[in-house]
């Protein structure tokens, strides 16, 4: 299948943010190369994303969608690329790297998927970096707590089993999310829709053969991944419980509007599958 224009902007210019990693490679070609990105390695970065972003806006200033979409992809391919370049580095935050890398992926890789399985519902909205005001305080929280335990508590930090534990989690979670969608295809989208389309059917099959919501249960595991990664006890406590009040009441309320979609389909389907989320059993209707 072709991609549409939005899907290739989106593609290129988060690999084109992304390329600072190539930055380093080319980097360590030789000796001289080497001396200057040990010596400028900031300025070079630096340098690379305004090029990159002063190209972006000369390209696409003439079509305010395609830029809005532009920047935002090449902005995450900037976290991407800065992540992988801390993973690969010499430094006790090597573990924020993953999380970087995490992050950064899940929010383009949204977009992008959505604009390839349903490209119908795409929007800017779809890279979910304003989910909402609660999202954006738990990623403040969790950076705020990895930095302050790392200045008091640096060993904490340094546990590689249990973030690589998390590394797994987040992989695995990444990839049901997506199967989800996928799999869905137009039946998917980021909000809960209370009117039937003429198109909308049950998805039973594939992950939804196991989870009622394998979205859900690979964002919320996701989730949890990301905290674990930075080893930050007190958000992994947050995360667990403020992502499981979250998807309790999501779940209600979506599986309201799929009970009068469906009717007893989806209540044959409720007794066939669970949720996949712990002791969240959704709405039980009668029919």
């Amino acid at each position: 299948m072709a991609l549409s224009r939005q899907s290739r902007t989106s593609l290129i210019c988060f690999v084109l943010g992304a390329g600072l990693l190539f930055l380093s490679i080319l980097g360590h070609l030789s000796s001289s190369t080497h001396y200057l990105w040990e010596t400028f390695y900031l300025f070079i970065c630096l340098a690379y994303v305004l090029v990159a972003h002063a190209a972006t806006f000369f390209i696409y200033k003439e079509e305010q969608n395609l830029y809005k979409n532009a920047i935002r992809a090449l902005l995450l391919g900037n976290i991407f690329g800065f992540g992988l370049l801390i993973s690969f580095s010499n430094t006790t935050w090597t573990h924020f790297g993953w999380y970087l890398i995490a992050l950064s992926f899940f929010h383009w890789s949204e977009y992008y998927t959505t604009s390839v399985t349903n490209p119908r519902s795409l929007t800017l909205e779809s890279y979910l970096l304003d989910h909402s005001f609660e999202y954006k305080i738990a990623a403040v929280a969790s950076w705020t707590e990895f930095t302050l335990e790392w200045f008091l508590f640096p060993g904490l930090k340094q546990y590689r089993m249990i973030s690589l534990v998390g590394l797994l989690m987040v992989i695995g979670g990444e990839v049901l999310r997506k199967a989800s969608m996928i799999t869905a295809r137009s039946n998917f989208n980021h909000y809960v829709q209370h009117i039937k389309q003429h198109d909308h059917q049950l998805v039973t099959h594939g992950v939804y053969r196991y989870f009622r919501h394998p979205s859900y249960v690979g964002w919320f595991y996701w989730s949890l991944g990301t905290q674990i990664i930075l080893c930050n006890p007190i958000c992994l406590v947050g995360y667990t419980l403020a992502s499981w009040r979250f998807f309790r009441q999501r779940i209600h309320e979506e599986e309201i509007s799929l009970l009068n979609f469906f009717g007893e389909h989806y209540v044959d389907y409720q007794n066939r599958t669970g949720t996949g989320l712990p002791f969240i059993k959704g709405y039980k209707g009668r029919y």
